[in-house]
C-alpha cells in the first residue's frame, strides 16, 4: 500500500459506486468534487469524506489528494485527467478512457512528462478470477488459443435524450458496452491485425448494437456482439485446442468459470468471492503501481489503453459512428 489518499471527481452513480468499494478496501478517500457543492457535501456526508469542493479546479487543487478518479461523462475525461494531471495528481480514468485514440494519447503523454499513473478504469482486469484466467493460460493449460467470445447486452432506455443514446456524450452501445469485451479479446489475444465491424443503429444515429469479428496474431480470432436494446446472457468463453474457459454471467463482474477438457470433463471450478462490487481491485492495483512506478502497470498498460481506442475508432469509422464533441 502506498497510502494514497483518492479524491473523487463528480459524483454520479459510477462515483458511488467506486466510493463503496473504496471504503470497503478500507482506503483513503480524503477529498470529492463536484460542479454543484450541494452535491459535493451531499456525497461526502454519506461516505465521511473530509473535503467537499463545488468545482473540480478546487478537487485537483486540494493538498490532501494523490490521486483522482474521473467519474464525469465521456466527453469530460481528457479535459479532467489534464487537469488533474496538471496539478500533479495520479488519475484513474473510468472507462471508455476518452472518446478517440487521440484523446488518450494525449492523457498518456502528460501524465508521462509528468511520471504520473494515468490508468483506465476497466475494473474487469483487475477481478480475481481474470487473474486465475490469465494464470490458467500462462501454464498452458488451453494450449494452443484459437477463439475469443463474448458480449454485453443491456435492456436501456430508448429515449433519445439518455446519455447512452445522445451523440454529443459518446453514446451507444460501443463505448459503454462493448469496450468490455473488446477489451477483453486484446487482453487474451492480443492487439487485433484485422478488424470488421457491422452495427444496427439508432434513430439518433448512436450504434444499438455493434458486432465485431477480430483477427488477432498468429491467426486467432474474436467475436463480440454489444447492444443497448436487450438484455443478453453476458457469457464469454476462451477455446484452445487443449481445453476451453466458460465463463458464467455476468463474465466482466465477480462471478464463476469452469475450465473443461474437448471431452467435456470440467478439470477447474472457480467461484468469486467478493466484498462489494468488486470496483476496489483496480484501485488497490493502482496504489500497486505508483509504489512501483508510474509505469509498471503490467495489468492494462497505457499504451495499451491508447490502441484499443485505435480499435474503437476503427470500429466506429466502419459502422459510420462520430461524436461531435470529440477532438
Amino acid at each position: 500500500m502506498t497510502g494514497l489518499h483518492w479524491g473523487i471527481l463528480a459524483t454520479g452513480g459510477i462515483a458511488h459506486a467506486f466510493t463503496s468499494d473504496l471504503r470497503t478496501a478500507g482506503l483513503d478517500v480524503a477529498a470529492v468534487g463536484s460542479r454543484r457543492l450541494d452535491s459535493a457535501r451531499a456525497f461526502a456526508e454519506k461516505y465521511d469524506i473530509p473535503h467537499a469542493h463545488g468545482s473540480y479546479e478546487e478537487l485537483v487543487a486540494d493538498p490532501d489528494v494523490d490521486i483522482v478518479y474521473i467519474a464525469t461523462p465521456h466527453p469530460g475525461h481528457v479535459d479532467n485527467a489534464l487537469l488533474a494531471l496538471e496539478h500533479g495528481k495520479h488519475v484513474l480514468v473510468e472507462k471508455p478512457f476518452t472518446l478517440n485514440q487521440a484523446e488518450a494519447a494525449a492523457i498518456r503523454d502528460a501524465a508521462a512528462a509528468k511520471g504520473l499513473l494515468a490508468m483506465e478504469a476497466m475494473w474487469t482486469r483487475y477481478l480475481p478470477h481474470m487473474v486465475r484466467i490469465r494464470e490458467i493460460i500462462a501454464a498452458g493449460t488451453l494450449g494452443e488459443l484459437r477463439v475469443v467470445s463474448a458480449d454485453h447486452a443491456q435492456k436501456i432506455s430508448t429515449d433519445p435524450a439518455h446519455r447512452l443514446n445522445d451523440l454529443a456524450l459518446g453514446g451507444g452501445a460501443l463505448l459503454d458496452l462493448g469496450i468490455y469485451p473488446l477489451s477483453f479479446a486484446v487482453d487474451v489475444l492480443g492487439l487485433p491485425e484485422r478488424i470488421t465491424a457491422v452495427a444496427r443503429l439508432s434513430d439518433a444515429g448512436s450504434d444499438a448494437e455493434v458486432a465485431t469479428a477480430l483477427v488477432h496474431p498468429g491467426g486467432t480470432v474474436s467475436t463480440t456482439v454489444s447492444s443497448s436494446r436487450g438484455a443478453g446472457a453476458n457469457i464469454a468463453q476462451i477455446v484452445g485446442t487443449e481445453a476451453r474457459i466458460e465463463i458464467d454471467r455476468v463474465w466482466y463482474t465477480p462471478t464463476s468459470f469452469r475450465v473443461v477438457l474437448p471431452s467435456n470433463e470440467v478439470v477447474e471450478e472457480y467461484t468469486s468471492e467478493v466484498e462489494g462490487r468488486g470496483m476496489q481491485y483496480q484501485a488497490l492495483a493502482a496504489e500497486r503501481f505508483v509504489a512501483a512506478g508510474a509505469g509498471s502497470n503490467d495489468i492494462l498498460p497505457i499504451d495499451e489503453t491508447v490502441a484499443i481506442m485505435g480499435v474503437l475508432d476503427e470500429v466506429r469509422r466502419q459502422i459510420g459512428v462520430v461524436y461531435p464533441t470529440e477532438r
